[in-house]
């Protein structure tokens, strides 16, 4: 059986990444004003042709999903990070909130992308919010064997998403920052619990 090369991994390879890069930056740039791009919009506003366009993105749910941000940074505590948990916990979720608000409009989209009936694949994809969250609870694998650190992430983690953030903002009608601090009175009040149970 013959499988499909992907448009953009044959011939001038690094010519066709510049022409994908650039639908994607100018999807983001349109996302930001509050649009929701189809793929001849997003050609138009990287000054790509539709045709060009429609080889890199066969529909816009494909374009809005690679418009997706992806922040992989091994770790949201600085260097040198105090080892006590709370310190460490407040680190990361000020930092994961910051770049929940930065690229606001496109984890709303694809918010919205994965609530659509019959969506083929989630377009909010597990990413390593998990993983910052559990680093900065290490320290508790020591000083409190009986936390379940992961089972403690994930608690943690669905209290301080976007999911969590646009209720905050579109439905309690709360400003950025008092959604800010919202979730993170949640994460330190899931940690307390935790720790006193």
């Amino acid at each position: 059986m013959k499988m499909s090369v992907p448009y953009e991994a044959t011939g001038r390879t690094r010519q066709k990444s510049r022409t994908r890069q650039a639908l994607v930056d100018a999807t983001r740039e349109l996302l930001a004003r509050g649009l929701t791009p189809q793929v001849e919009e997003a050609a138009e506003h990287a000054g790509v042709s539709r045709t060009t366009a429609y080889r890199y993105f066969p529909n816009q749910r494909a374009l809005l999903v690679a418009a997706h941000p992806q922040l992989a940074p091994g770790s949201l505590l600085p260097p040198g990070a105090s080892a006590d948990p709370r310190t460490r916990l407040d680190l990361v979720v000020r930092a994961f909130t910051r770049y929940n608000f930065d690229w606001e409009p496109q984890l709303r989209t694809s918010l919205r992308l994965s609530l659509e009936t019959g969506a083929q694949r989630p377009a909010l994809r597990q990413g390593h919010a998990i993983g910052w969250i559990e680093e900065a609870l290490a320290p508790l694998r020591e000083t409190h064997p009986h936390v379940d650190v992961h089972a403690l992430a994930v608690a943690i983690r669905s209290a301080i998403g976007i999911e969590s953030l646009v209720w905050l903002l579109d439905v309690a009608g709360q400003s950025r920052d008092e959604a800010a601090r919202t979730v993170l009175s949640t994460a330190r009040a899931l940690l307390a619990a935790a720790l006193a149970a």
